[in-house]
């Protein structure tokens, strides 16, 4: 177990102030930050981290300097593991890995090593990064578009599927950044043998889910679980084994499962600060605790949205994400005119992707209720004199 070390409050409204850089950086006086990602994380991992910069418990060595194959930082490894199974309640037939190069690199590992020759892939494609992702299966084989919400710039969330005869998986993007849509609950009736695989990026360990469902389940670590630079990869085993072995040894799952993610040197901060943030989530109470936290944070916002006459939702009702709430006031100087003057009382990263404009509130796990309810008042004041 690596030690926790006490270290200074950060303060998110008193004056900015100076420590001794022995004992700890300066303060910093934190605004609101709305950013989908990189995002918010909980300010008492981010103490945490701070001290151990400089020593990892009471190593003399601090976490970015250790080896990944020195005992210190194997002992972190093993709690972010674990931690990250008893968390989600992974089974021992599936393997947790901690990789590198995003979902983006997911999009080509996952047809590469999953996708025979004589199957097809089937893609449900509600926005952006899905279509990224289908876009890598095709230069890899043949791929099937189940659904799509492209017809309305991807504001909802189908409600049925046409499934290809006998796919190998069927991959769905569980929360759409961008477009502000979110699976309510995973996709029915996939045929045969094939299995769920999910990009679950922005929404991943916001709420309980039942990985019996996935064939395998991938997330950038940098909205819910931690810094950019690490990918989570949950995959029944049974899957590492039955993929493709004339691939190089980097892109094979069977290769980091076998080393235990450390085939290569990993991403140790990044892993580091994931293990900080399971214990956070286990110290709320757990994914059910985190779902009942990120519900009504959401509501907070999307109830002041049905009641607005100058704010509207662009997602449809039923699709609404609880991590990315998207919205606009019908008129592009409006919108500018607000995003400027939020940015100036410290509500930072809420202009919204130009795929869909005006604003967008990413409001992850670790994003404070305060600090929802600080926007919404704000809201209300910008539209009383607007």
């Amino acid at each position: 177990m690596v030690p926790r070390l006490r270290s200074p409050k950060i303060l998110r409204s008193s004056p900015s102030q100076t420590v001794s850089m022995k004992a700890a950086l300066a303060m910093t006086r934190r605004i609101w930050n709305f950013s989908a990602g990189p995002a918010v994380l909980p300010e008492t991992v981010l103490e945490e981290a701070r001290e151990n910069l400089l020593s990892l418990g009471n190593t003399g060595v601090g976490i970015c300097e250790h080896s990944h194959r020195g005992k210190p930082f194997m002992a972190v490894a093993a709690e972010a593991e674990a931690l990250c199974r008893e968390l989600a309640g992974i089974p021992d037939d599936y393997a947790v890995l901690f990789l590198q190069g995003g979902a983006s690199l997911q999009f080509s590992m996952v047809p590469m090593n999953l996708l025979p020759a004589d199957r097809t892939a089937d893609y449900l494609i509600t926005g952006m990064w899905a279509e990224k992702a289908l876009k890598e299966a095709k230069s890899v084989g043949k791929t099937h578009v189940a659904c799509t919400s492209k017809d309305a710039n991807f504001n909802y969330i189908p409600e049925s599927c046409s499934y290809s005869d006998n796919p190998a998986y069927v991959h769905f993007t569980s929360n759409n950044t961008i477009f502000g849509t979110q699976f309510q609950s995973e996709p029915v009736g996939i045929p045969g043998s094939a299995f769920l695989v999910c990009d679950a990026s922005s929404d991943i360990f916001s709420r309980p889910i039942d990985i019996r469902k996935y064939g395998l389940i991938y997330a950038g670590a940098q909205k819910n679980l931690g810094p950019s630079g690490v990918t989570l990869v949950i995959m029944r085993k049974d899957l590492v084994e039955a993929g493709n072995k004339n691939l190089a040894t980097m892109l094979q799952y069977r290769t980091h499962a076998e080393n235990e993610s450390m085939y290569n040197t990993p991403p140790t901060f990044g892993i580091y600060l994931m293990m900080l943030v399971f214990r956070w989530i286990k110290a709320q109470g757990g994914l059910a605790a985190m779902e009942t936290r990120n519900k009504a944070k959401a509501a907070v916002l999307y109830d002041y949205l049905k009641s607005s006459s100058l704010f509207k939702s662009t997602a449809k009702p039923g699709s609404g994400s609880q991590m990315n709430v998207t919205f606009v006031t019908g008129n592009e100087d409006k919108d500018n005119a607000f995003v400027k003057a939020a940015e100036a009382k410290g509500f930072s990263g809420l202009k919204g992707h130009r795929s869909v404009g005006g604003m967008r509130a990413s409001i992850y796990n670790a994003f404070p209720p305060e600090g929802v309810e600080a926007l919404v008042q704000f809201m209300k004041d910008f539209e009383a004199s607007a």
